[in-house]
């Protein structure tokens, strides 16, 4: 079993290093259209956003004129945009609703054909930073869907449609909020390997940026709160997996902890090694039950521009729970894919919705590889923004895609029961028992309402709201019951 875990965990961290970011989408065969006017070209960065706001369709295009946004279809018309890979729409009040569907197709870069129409999540208010927080009271934050990823594209076109009421028997659309935007996400390049024969080098045709020559002051404090795990820099904090034998202090099992990973300078292997009896030794001495940490890609190994997020990190007091999500984008991406994704999602949650931020503490894509997410160290118990009023000593881990009525797979399972196991034990939790956390104020529970959760639970439990996905949320009873065998528990 143990040889298996790694090397699963040796041959999935050695595919995400080699990025492809083209994705063809759904076939619809059309001729291009003829170009409209590009929006005005900008400095080449490691990624971008573009921003277009919606105009009044159809039959609104006559009947609202004057007032485009009481407009109940808006949208634009099939259009050349520059590059992106996802999407999503924003509005001026993070405390509007968007009553209505969001539909959008997009045409592929790789071979021009246009994908049908694919649906948008609009509800995303239930992530999100707790409304008392410096966060949550910022002026900066809007109102959005959740975030869907498309792959490479360079032609867009989209339709919002109001649901409509029946007040008094008489039909009548629900007007849409104001300040509707479009946001087209690239993901910028790939990150390039750190040194001749550490990593995968890249696939044929992908883009990969230099690596610079020094770290900028926020790379080097997101990667130096991970020192103790891993070396400066490192674009992977290592496992440590647990020796064939097991110890026993105070009747309770203690693994031994031995980390694995190839560092050419022996200076390093040596520095990895006493951390690793380093961090075994205090784990022993705090508790009995913490699981081996799996390996984790940090923000250096996904890409992340730091100088996008707010520069100082924020921390809750512990950690009692964690919130299982969805991050609704589809599962149209490959395991290479991921980084892309991820980086996606960050520019959108920052520059679109106005968040610190990335909102959820990790992220594991389909193929069961674990990524730091929020900055401010993978040991620590950083202050997430995923589950609207409980986000105070909790963490969000966000599964890549959407799982609805797609099963996940036990990669996914295993990934979050390994992370789950290794987390919860720094703070003594039993993977299989109960917490009690008090609540921030959601549309399940009161603010102040003493709420009690599984250790691990789903976005779901509370807050109405479908995510993790009814298939990803029925494998969490599978989950708690591995990541309990994961920390020696029976």
């Amino acid at each position: 079993m143990r040889a298996s875990l790694a090397s699963s965990i040796a041959v999935a961290c050695a595919t995400v290093l080699a990025l492809p970011v083209t994705l063809a989408a759904p076939a619809t065969a059309t001729a291009r259209p003829a170009a409209a006017a590009l929006p005005p070209t900008q400095d080449e960065l490691p990624g971008s956003t573009q921003s277009l706001p919606l105009r009044p369709l159809g039959a609104s295009v006559r009947s609202f004129g004057s007032d485009p946004g009481a407009a109940p279809e808006q949208g634009l018309t099939r259009r050349d945009v520059r590059p992106f890979s996802l999407v999503g729409v924003v509005w001026n009040d993070p405390a509007a609703v968007l009553h209505g569907t969001v539909q959008v197709r997009t045409r592929s870069a790789a071979d021009g054909t246009w994908s049908s129409w694919q649906d948008v999540e609009t509800h995303n208010d239930e992530h999100g930073a707790d409304p008392e927080t410096a966060e949550g009271a910022s002026g900066t934050l809007r109102g959005s869907t959740a975030p869907l990823w498309v792959g490479d594209s360079d032609g867009v076109e989209i339709r919002v449609r109001a649901e409509r009421a029946e007040p008094g028997g008489v039909r009548a659309a629900v007007r849409l909020p104001a300040g509707l935007r479009l946001e087209l996400v690239d993901p910028g390049e790939e990150p390039a390997a750190p040194a001749p024969g550490t990593q995968a080098a890249p696939a044929p045709g992908t883009r990969a940026m230099a690596p610079p020559a020094v770290l900028t002051a926020a790379e080097a404090a997101a990667s130096g709160v991970n020192t103790p795990l891993a070396p400066y820099g490192s674009t992977t904090i290592p496992d440590a997996l647990p020796a064939a034998g097991l110890d026993t202090v105070q009747g309770a099992p203690i693994q031994k902890e031995i980390v694995r990973k190839e560092i050419t300078q022996e200076t390093e292997v040596q520095k990895a090694r006493e951390t690793a009896a380093q961090e075994a030794a205090a784990q022993a001495a705090k508790a009995p039950y913490i699981g081996p940490r799996p390996a984790i890609i940090t923000r250096k190994g996904w890409g992340a521009d730091e100088s996008i997020r707010e520069k100082s990190f924020v921390y809750t007091s512990t950690i009692k729970a964690a919130f299982v999500h969805h991050s609704a984008t589809g599962n149209n991406y490959t395991c290479a894919q991921a980084p892309s994704v991820l980086r996606s999602i960050y520019r959108y949650h920052v520059k679109s919705s106005g968040w610190r931020d990335f909102g959820y503490n990790f992220a594991v894509d389909k193929c069961g590889n674990i990524y730091e997410g929020r900055a401010g160290g993978v040991a620590k118990p950083v202050l997430g923004a995923h589950t609207l009023g409980f986000n105070t000593n909790s963490m969000g881990v966000a599964v890549l895609g959407t799982f609805t009525s797609t099963t996940p797979p036990a990669a996914v399972v295993t990934a979050v029961a390994r992370l789950t196991a290794w987390k919860l034990g720094l703070h003594a939790i039993n993977p299989k028992g109960t917490v009690t956390l008090v609540s921030g104020g959601g549309n399940l529970y009161a603010k102040g309402k003493q709420v009690r959760f599984n250790a691990i639970a789903g976005h779901r439990d509370g807050f109405a709201t479908e995510c993790p996905g009814g298939r990803l949320y029925g494998k969490l009873g599978t989950a708690r019951t591995s990541s309990a065998k994961y920390q020696g528990r029976s």
